[in-house]
């Protein structure tokens, strides 16, 4: 059940033509909520129904899509419903979806430092078990692997361990062995890396990013006050589409990057704006949780 829901967390790589960022999934921006202020709001975490309506509603998502996805995200096991069917029901992450927020709060909101070493997952499945074949490989390549060669994976070593809280919880561990070193040849690591990973893709979501999100930092850099409701208008969309990307591209060492990666620049727009609207949009959000009806 997780694994499906994990699924909000990914989006597909564009193409080579001029980045057309596809409009947020209501759930998607929900999680993205919970991520970024539902779990401030009051000890249990739970929203009520109506203060989720009016704060995706400021986003563009109307009653309607909201009481949808909330329904959707409930069937797949990552909202709990609190007080269902009274007037003041609200719903709170599932114990599943706190620990995927927690790994994300440490994916999201930190730059990886990667020291040139690497995280090796090899895994063995059973043919009676292939469906677990296919949930492993979407897995890994969900935390930010790149495929090596058939059962082998790689990535930088930082990973390893959101990668063992992963595998334990998804219940594969048993079926996969992990291994930290170097990459000693033949190939130079920069055309491996090339090989392992899409390079060109993940540079096309940074720069997706780029063409939607750096206008909205000039203009608030230009801007001398912080109105809370504009600020939580422009930081949730930004945070949605940022929250994809360290999973997308794992941090991989500079040197072993194209010349111009657009990542570091993606990076920096995006923690500019984390720093210069995300607390200015909570006020606005504790000010919709506080006129909530019957809360």
């Amino acid at each position: 059940m997780v694994q499906k829901a994990s699924e909000h967390f990914d989006t597909a790589p564009r193409g080579p033509e001029t980045p057309q960022p596809s409009r947020p999934s209501p759930g998607s921006l929900i999680l993205t909520f919970y991520g970024a202020y539902g779990r401030e709001l009051n000890e249990s975490g739970t929203v009520p129904v109506a203060t989720l309506i009016r704060v995706l509603q400021t986003v563009g998502v109307d009653a309607p899509s909201v009481r949808s996805a909330v329904s959707r995200l409930k069937r797949r096991g990552l909202l709990t419903a609190d007080r269902p069917g009274s007037k003041s029901a609200g719903y709170r992450p599932s114990p599943a979806a706190t620990q995927l927020l927690a790994d994300g709060d440490r994916r999201i909101h930190t730059r990886p430092d990667p020291d040139g070493s690497w995280l090796l997952a090899v895994f063995s499945v059973p043919e009676s078990e292939r469906d677990r074949r296919h949930v492993l490989r979407s897995r890994l390549a969900r935390l930010g692997f790149g495929n090596a060669a058939p059962g082998v994976w790689i990535a930088p070593s930082h990973l390893e361990e959101e990668t063992r809280h992963a595998l334990d919880r998804l219940g594969l561990a048993p079926y996969v062995d992990l291994f930290r070193g170097e990459h000693a040849g033949f190939t130079p690591t920069a055309r491996s890396v090339a090989r392992w990973w899409d390079l060109e893709g993940l540079a096309e979501r940074h720069r997706a990013f780029l063409t939607v999100h750096e206008p909205v930092l000039r203009r608030w850099s230009r801007r001398i006050h912080t109105p809370a409701q504009a600020a939580y208008r422009d930081y949730l969309p930004a945070l949605d589409a940022w929250r994809r990307l360290p999973y997308a591209d794992p941090g991989l060492p500079q040197d072993l990057l194209p010349k111009r990666w657009p990542g570091e620049r993606a990076a920096k727009v995006f923690f500019a704006l984390h720093a210069a609207l995300r607390d200015a949009g909570l006020a606005y959000v504790r000010e919709a949780y506080a006129g909530a009806p019957d809360r």
